[in-house]
């Protein structure tokens, strides 16, 4: 038997496809080493009749893996990063970030309509405060109910021809993953919808002290750290989770680091949108990075819209 590490995930069908795709990469790049994992019911699992934004707390679909980790349960856990706070707990750390899948939101509308095309006062489901307020932004006119459940009951919901949904919003990485890209209306890019800080991303969270750390330096994603660890920032020096409207998006090009923010008032009625650049890429001009544009958008009334 050569080395082992065990792995904590949630139960869902994208928890575990996350999960089984860094095992997969962990084994490639380190030839012997065994995996396994262990399932657990986080409370954001188990809360599904409540919107989101009132279940409350940080940590609603972490927590539960996180004391596994503290106890010596698991070696290590895979998250969808956006799930994750910004701030890590004592003695844990982020090990590795694995290549980003696309970070857009997605509309999937069961008559095929773009979101230009549905009918004024469309009902669209979505558990998302961000979402709903940038799509209130532009469609003034629709009805917004929340949906709850994982990527694939929230899919049947949205194409029940006898449900209450027009259309619903889900993040493109899970939808993606999961083999449902046919049932995709239309992807709604950031001049629309600013994705959430980290969409996208699958984090692998360990003990700080774990002497397993080393194997995951190779399938560690560089370019995707660079981004997320911008966005973060951003979400840090605001202040905000994953329950308030702050979406974050930064990408590469040319060797160029460019964020895209933007923060709304919960009622939707306003919203502040910022951009930035810098040429040089390193962690900690990444981490700078989101600080500044975070600064610009409080310059511009960003603490006023949070507390609307």
């Amino acid at each position: 038997m050569g080395p082992a590490v065990k792995f904590g995930t949630r139960g869902s069908a994208l928890a575990l496809w996350q999960t089984h795709y860094v095992m997969s990469c962990l084994k490639d790049h380190n030839i012997g080493l065994e995996t396994s994992h262990e399932i657990y019911s986080t409370k954001g699992d188990r809360v599904i009749d409540v919107p989101l934004p009132q279940v409350g707390g940080k940590g609603l679909f972490t927590a539960e893996l996180e004391s596994a980790l503290h106890s010596g349960g698991i070696d290590c856990a895979v998250h969808s990063l956006k799930d994750l706070p910004t701030d890590q707990p004592d003695g844990l750390t982020l090990g590795a970030i694995m290549p980003r899948e696309d970070a857009h939101d997605v509309l999937i509308s069961r008559a095929g309509l773009c979101l230009a095309e549905l009918p004024k006062g469309a009902t669209i489901g979505t558990s998302s405060l961000r979402r709903g307020t940038q799509l209130l932004r532009v469609r003034p006119d629709i009805k917004l109910l929340d949906i709850r459940g994982n990527v694939d009951t929230r899919i049947k919901k949205a194409l029940d021809t006898a449900g209450p949904y027009d259309a619903i919003l889900l993040a493109a990485a899970g939808v993606n993953r999961l083999g449902f890209t046919s049932v995709v209306t239309e992807t709604l890019h950031a001049d629309i919808v600013v994705p959430a800080p980290g969409q996208g991303a699958v984090a692998v969270q360990m003990r700080s002290d774990w002497d397993g750390c080393s194997y995951f330096s190779s399938i560690n994603c560089i370019d995707t750290l660079l981004c997320v660890t911008a966005e973060r920032a951003f979400l840090r020096a605001l202040g905000g989770g994953c329950s308030v409207p702050i979406g974050a998006y930064a990408t590469i090009q040319n060797h160029i680091l460019t964020i895209t923010t933007r923060v709304c008032a919960p009622d939707a009625s306003a919203a502040i949108t910022t951009t930035l650049s810098i040429p040089t890429l390193s962690i900690e001009s990444a981490y700078q990075l989101g600080c500044d544009i975070a600064s610009l958008a409080i310059e511009q009334g960003a603490s006023r819209l949070l507390t609307h």
